[in-house]
């Protein structure tokens, strides 16, 4: 069988899960570090959905380690169909995350100008974009590791 780069149990698919780890962590990091956050439920469901994405991604990273290190096969059709559903169920919840969390600042910001109008600079709208960037590029990562699970499904 041929081997797609982001396969489970190798180097690329590790490197895959970390980053998706990571960018999720640094996007709950900058909203949660924002003064306001849960006074919108657009950003709390993007810290809920960036949480579970973590969860995810660090449960595959490690399963990734142990097979790297065991030099063991992952891709069996059980385990496929499981990490498919995974990566396709947590890949529609952070872009509908991203998404309205990405409406909100688009309203609050070029809209509304809350963040640059007087009396409202206790916005830090920054923040927010930046966790919503790294939310997108958290969720581009996702939906390439969901890309190579399904062609693999398709394979085995």
């Amino acid at each position: 069988m041929k081997e797609l780069i982001g396969s489970p149990g190798t180097v690329s698919g590790l490197v895959l899960r970390i980053g998706q780890c990571a960018f999720a962590a640094a996007s709950v990091g900058f909203m949660v570090s924002a003064s306001g956050f849960s006074g919108y439920t657009a950003f709390c469901y993007l810290i809920a959905s960036m949480g579970l994405q973590m969860l995810w991604s660090f449960g595959l990273a490690c399963l990734d380690g142990y097979a790297l290190r065991r030099k063991r096969d992952l891709q069996n059709p059980v385990l496929v169909s499981l990490f498919v559903v995974g990566d396709w169920v947590t890949a529609m919840l952070s872009l509908a995350a991203a998404c309205s969390s990405a409406g909100v600042i688009v309203l609050y910001a070029k809209d509304l100008k809350f963040c640059k109008a007087q009396g409202h600079d206790h916005l830090p709208c920054n923040r927010f974009e930046i966790s919503v960037v790294l939310a997108f590029i958290t969720w581009v990562l996702i939906a390439i590791s969901s890309h190579v699970m399904f062609w693999i499904l398709a394979s085995v």
